[in-house]
Order: structure tokens, then C-alpha cells, then sequence
């Protein structure tokens, strides 16, 4: 075999490969194995058909086509090897001259690791808004909780926005009546726009016993499109009390005693959640100021690869809602090309972040020990439901098992990178990764407690 290597660019090189005929003879003879074992011709064993009969019946060119797919994959892995390129992604094949008897020339484009010089990470220095918690939050906390412990009482009045009411509805299209349409006794919060659009502005003003027509568009079933009258009756109205926001409150909502001591720990609370998104966000400028020193291409073909796989994954969860990718351009108001940018942008983002990553990995000889890839592996398997063995040979059967690894190597790199650069707030306060663990431990505790 001869090979050259172009570079195309800092991330893409061209292989040209020309491999004498004699070296394809292993894959000849294997083609040759394979396609006899699947054929059936009478008069000759499955298996043992001879190579002019295979030649004959299926043809010779059959044969030659599947020893070069067969031999493709080898002879560029060794040319790679050879002129020691660090090959990322897929390779886009090009056969340039093959017949029977003669060498195989091909070429091979494939994406390749750019040479990145990585800044000394001390040199790099971020500064991201300090923490801080305004009284008013602590009472939208506190307001949640107490929504929680709200209490429904009958009124004899009429409904207003935000009272709950019991009621039954009964839908019609020209007197006949929608499948589906009607539903008794249904609890319903004034103002909420849960159910019909139109229904919220008809029961405003209606008490208990009271019955009232309107008119809605319907969305689905056969009627899709079509106006429907809708019968409603109030069968009763309730009104949403809040209890008093003191000490009892405290007690009862929470393992406090007092109302100030839940109030200090729901800052305590948003706090430690500020506190590690302070960090994420000191995290996320370093590693921008750091690709973009390095002046870090992105690969094409990586980039490509990566902006299929999201909206492929983006379209599936859409699917599974029930939606389509038109609906949600249209709820977005975007065209199809904007959504191609920003994930575009977005690949290309993680990808030179991968990029930087894995260079500083290698110049610190970062490794991974099989206790660190374990936990990863229970980790993931935990999140997707599955027994980890079962996890962890689907990801062997599917080759991604490298992949893993690979995130998880550079999630060592991150934690270095983490704890090289100054990370300060605005207050002067120094950042570090210590604190991120702390906060995140206290994070859990809490949630346990």
C-alpha cells in the first residue's frame, strides 16, 4: 500500500491510497467465503460453491465490490497510522480508479484534531455578578409555600377570577353533540385558561346553580375547526384561602418554628442555588476566553455530524409531545434556517470546547481509572432506568462506550481548568471549584433532609 496525505485545512486532510491488487486477495478470498455461504445453487453444497461458479451465477463484479468495502476500512486505519493522524469522525470515501487485476486507488477525506496551543491557564481571569438575594424573592418563596397550603371554601356569591368552581359542560355542533364533548363535575380555576378559551369570561359572574351558554372553536377531534356551543352550569363556587403567613404558618409548612427562621433558611436555600449557578456562569467565560485564545477551528464534518444528531433528537422529543418541527417554528415564530444557525453556533461552541478539553487532558497525561469510568457508568444508567451491566453492554454493542470515557476525561480536564484560572465575583470575592462541591453537597443534604 502507498499512501500521501494532503491537509485541506487545520482541521481537514485528504488521504490518497493506492493498494497493489495482490493485497486485496485476503478480502477476494473472504468475499468469495461470504457470498457462497449465502447463496444456494443446486448442485453444490451451501458453502462450497467454487469461485468460477460463484463468478458465473452472481458475478465477478459483485464479488470485487464487497472485497473493497471489506478492505476500505483497513487500508485507511494503517495509512492513518503511518502519517500519524489524529482522525476525528467519519471518513468520506471516493474510489478514483479500480478494475479487476489492478490496484485500488481511493481517497479519503476525514476530520482531523487541529494543533491548539493552550494559554497558561493562570493568565486567564473572569469576574461574574456577585450573589445576592432581595427580600422579595424570599417572598415569592414563601408565597409558593403558602399556595401549597391554600384551603377551598364554599361561598354563596358569584364567581370571580381566581375562585375554583365545580361544574359540568356539554358541547354541541349544530345541535349535535361532540364525541368526547361533555364532562360532569369538573373543578376548574377561574381565570387559569386550563380549559375552553372562552369559558373563563362566561363563568365571571355566574353563582351556584346558574347555567349559561358560549361559543368555542374546537382544536381536535373530528369538529377540528368548527364553532361549538358549550352548556355550563355552575354546580359550586369556592373561594381560595391563603393562610396567614406567621409563626403557626412556619410550623405547619416547614420543620420551623418561627417564620423568621424559615425565612433564613429559604435564603440559605437560594443562596446555595445563586452560589453554583455564580459558579457555572464563571465557568462558562472561562472556557469562552480560553477557546477563543487558542483561536480553536471547528472541525465541518464533526460540526455536521453533531448538528444532524440535535435536531434529530430535537425533532423525536417534539414527536413525542405530539408536535411536528413546523409547529414549533411557528410557536417560535422562526424559520427553519434560523434554527439551523443556532444549532449550528451551538455545535460549533461544544465542539471546540471538546477540542480544548482533550488538549489539556493530554498535556497533563490525564487518565481515567476503571472506579471513576464505573461511577459514570452507574450514573448514566441510573438516569436512564436501566441495571448498569445491561447499560454498559448496549453501549459496547453500539460502540459508544469510548465516547464516555472520553466525557469523562474531560470532565477532569474542566476541573483542573477550574481550579488554574481566577474566578472572582464582583464583590472581590475569590470563586472556586471547592466551593461549587460544598454547595452542591449542601444542595443534596437538603433535599435528603
Amino acid at each position: 500500500m502507498k499512501s500521501t496525505v494532503e491537509t485541506l485545512s487545520p482541521t481537514r486532510v485528504r488521504l490518497a491510497i493506492e493498494v497493489p491488487f495482490d493485497e486485496l486477495k485476503p478480502s477476494l478470498q473472504k468475499a468469495y467465503r461470504e457470498i457462497g455461504a449465502q447463496v444456494q445453487i443446486p448442485g453444490f453444497r451451501r458453502g462450497k460453491v467454487p469461485s468460477a461458479v460463484i463468478d458465473q451465477r452472481v458475478g465477478r463484479g459483485a464479488v470485487l465490490n464487497e472485497a473493497v468495502q471489506e478492505a476500505i476500512p483497513q487500508q485507511i486505519l494503517a495509512a492513518v497510522q503511518e502519517h500519524e493522524v489524529k482522525t476525528l469522525g467519519r471518513p468520506e470515501v471516493e474510489i478514483t480508479d479500480f478494475t479487476d487485476g489492478e490496484p485500488l486507488k481511493f481517497t479519503a477525506e476525514v476530520d482531523v484534531r487541529p494543533e491548539i496551543t493552550v494559554p497558561d491557564l493562570s493568565t486567564i481571569a473572569v469576574t461574574v455578578p456577585a450573589v445576592q438575594i432581595g427580600d422579595e424573592e424570599i417572598d415569592e418563596q414563601v408565597n409558593g409555600l403558602r399556595e401549597r397550603f391554600a384551603t377551598l371554601k364554599t361561598v354563596e356569591r358569584a364567581a370571580a377570577e381566581g375562585d375554583y368552581v365545580q361544574l359540568d359542560l356539554n358541547a354541541t355542533v349544530d345541535g349535535e353533540e361532540v364525541p368526547g364533548g361533555s364532562a360532569t363535575n369538573i373543578s376548574h380555576e377561574v381565570g387559569s385558561k386550563q380549559l375552553l378559551p372562552g369559558l373563563d369570561e362566561a363563568l365571571v359572574g355566574m353563582s351556584a346553580g346558574d347555567e349559561t351558554t358560549f361559543t368555542t372553536q374546537l382544536v381536535g377531534g373530528d369538529f377540528a375547526g368548527r364553532d361549538a356551543d358549550v352548556a355550563v352550569t355552575v354546580r359550586t363556587v369556592k373561594d381560595k384561602q391563603l393562610p396567614e403567613v406567621d409563626d403557626e404558618f412556619a410550623q405547619m409548612a416547614s420543620e420551623f418554628d418561627t417564620l423568621e427562621e424559615l425565612r433564613g433558611d429559604t435564603r440559605q436555600r437560594l443562596e446555595r442555588a445563586k452560589k453554583v449557578e455564580q459558579i457555572y456562569a464563571a465557568r462558562d467565560e472561562a472556557l469562552k476566553q480560553l477557546v477563543e485564545a487558542a483561536e480553536i477551528p471547528a472541525p465541518e464534518g464533526i460540526v455536521k455530524d453533531e448538528v444532524e444528531g440535535r435536531k434529530q433528537a430535537m425533532t423525536d422529543q417534539l414527536e413525542r409531545i405530539g408536535a411536528s418541527l413546523e409547529d414549533y417554528l411557528s410557536s417560535e415564530e422562526k424559520t427553519e434556517e434560523q434554527i439551523d444557525q443556532e444549532l449550528t453556533d451551538a455545535a460549533e461552541e461544544g465542539v471546540r470546547i471538546q477540542l480544548l478539553l482533550d488538549t489539556v487532558a493530554d498535556a497533563e497525561d490525564i487518565q481515567v481509572s476503571d472506579d471513576e469510568f464505573g461511577h459514570e457508568i452507574v450514573h448514566r444508567a441510573q438516569r436512564a432506568q436501566m441495571p448498569p451491566q445491561q447499560y454498559y453492554d448496549q453501549l459496547v454493542r453500539s460502540g459508544a462506550a469510548a465516547a464516555v470515557f472520553g466525557d469523562v476525561r474531560r470532565g477532569k480536564a474542566l476541573a483542573s481548568v477550574m481550579e488554574k484560572v481566577t474566578m472572582t465575583d464582583d464583590a472581590g470575592n475569590t470563586l472556586t471549584l471547592d466551593d461549587l462541591r460544598e454547595a452542591n453537597a449542601e444542595e443534596h443534604a437538603g433535599h435528603d433532609h
